[in-house]
């Protein structure tokens, strides 16, 4: 799995409920698990009992509020989402490497409105990456360094026009190219057991896709 570094807690969404080994192992052994509330129900599916459950808490029966309610942190917002606000909840605790299962699959609105918030956590926190069962999407806003491995494909996805940048060790190489879609950036493939990408325009920011 190319997750880049260990992580302080590890947020469940209420996407698709991650059926990867290697996932569900994590959602055992995380440092916290913290889990957005309509995402509780399946990890209790599983055995496994949240450290907390944020949300406006509104998809909890009163009998999981009961059996919860010294891990409960209610919030009420309606300009945001639960899983902004489980990552709120962790900078808050000073847990800023962070980790996010669930939150793709089913509707696709969620998935891309998901996926498209990871630039706006990247200032807030140390890392954050968010894995699915097929994948791990990494957000950067500098020239970075991935682990990989010959053939993995690699998909880079550009949210601004403005964004411009030169890759080394993919098979389609990019040289201070700019993209107006976010598909043109997209099925690409490693040649090498890492690649990086320079970023000309880091404020701007990418979002790094590599299947497992």
């Amino acid at each position: 799995m190319n997750i880049t570094a260990t992580f302080d807690a590890l947020i469940l969404a209420d996407g698709l409920f991650p059926q990867r080994k290697q996932i569900q192992d994590l959602l055992h052994t995380a440092p916290v698990l913290v889990a957005c509330d309509g995402a509780t129900r399946h990890l209790l599916d599983i055995g496994k009992m949240p450290d907390w459950v944020v949300g406006d808490l509104d998809s909890l029966s009163d009998t999981l509020k009961t059996r919860l309610h010294d891990r409960l942190f209610h919030n009420p917002d309606q300009e945001t989402n639960d899983l902004t606000k489980a990552v709120q909840f962790c900078v808050a605790r000073g847990w800023r490497k962070l980790l996010i299962a669930g939150a793709t699959g089913l509707r696709e609105d969620h998935t891309l409105g998901n996926i498209s918030l990871l630039l706006e956590y990247l200032p807030l926190v140390q890392s954050v990456q968010m894995i699915s069962d097929f994948g791990v999407f990494t957000p950067i806003a500098q020239t970075s360094v991935f682990g990989s491995y010959v053939g993995q494909q690699i998909s880079l996805f550009a949210l601004s026009s403005q964004t411009r940048l030169s890759s080394q060790n993919l098979k389609y190489a990019i040289q201070n190219q700019g993209f107006r879609s976010w598909w043109q950036a997209t099925l690409n493939e490693a040649t090498a057991d890492t690649f990086s990408i320079e970023l000309h325009t880091p404020d701007a920011g990418l979002i790094v896709y590599q299947v497992w």
